[in-house]
């Protein structure tokens, strides 16, 4: 029980520390982010591009890309070039949920994601296809990691389909006035 207090302790510390000294946190600018947020999260695409950055920016670092014949599991972050177009991926991802306001530049960026992710597929294919020179004891196998593109470019399909539909409806609005 007394580890509960202590950690209880210096949890209100930092609370104290964080909201009670930082100009960012006070009411007006706390309300004014959850407005925001509100906003963003009314439109279906967005939880799509959420999903896809929770598929490129965060399960890339848990789930392996591949075990090799030793049994070490290689993450995207072991390779360079795979952590640079995961890290591509994801601030696309970002920068067309916060563009949310303008669908015509949010539909091209998430084009360039999916043309992004597509050649993470293809060095991924190319990888798997390319090193089969190991011995049939040692084999690597592949890791849900591979699959974390092709599943990312699903739900940017659908964010975009969701777009298409947002637009269309204020282009037949439009025509009504």
């Amino acid at each position: 029980m007394p580890y509960y207090e202590e950690l209880t302790a210096v949890l209100m510390q930092y609370y104290e520390l964080i909201f009670t000294n930082n100009r960012f946190f006070k009411k007006r600018n706390v309300i004014f982010v959850f407005h925001f947020l509100q906003i963003m999260l009314q439109r279906i695409q967005t939880v799509y591009l959420i999903i896809v950055f929770i598929l490129v920016g965060v399960l890339p670092f848990i789930f392996p890309l591949w075990t090799n014949g030793e049994g070490t599991e290689i993450y995207s972050m072991h390779i360079p070039m795979f952590t640079i177009l995961f890290g591509l991926s994801v601030a696309m991802t970002v920068v067309a949920i916060l563009g949310y306001n303008n669908r015509k530049r949010q539909f091209v960026i998430n084009r360039l994601n999916i043309i992004l992710n597509f050649i993470l597929v293809g060095l991924f294919i190319y990888r798997s296809l390319n090193i089969s020179g190991e011995a049939v004891d040692t084999v690597s196998e592949k890791g849900i990691g591979m699959f974390l593109p092709l599943i990312s470019i699903l739900f940017i399909v659908l964010a975009n389909r969701a777009i298409k539909k947002d637009e269309d409806l204020v282009k037949s609005v439009d025509r009504l006035r």
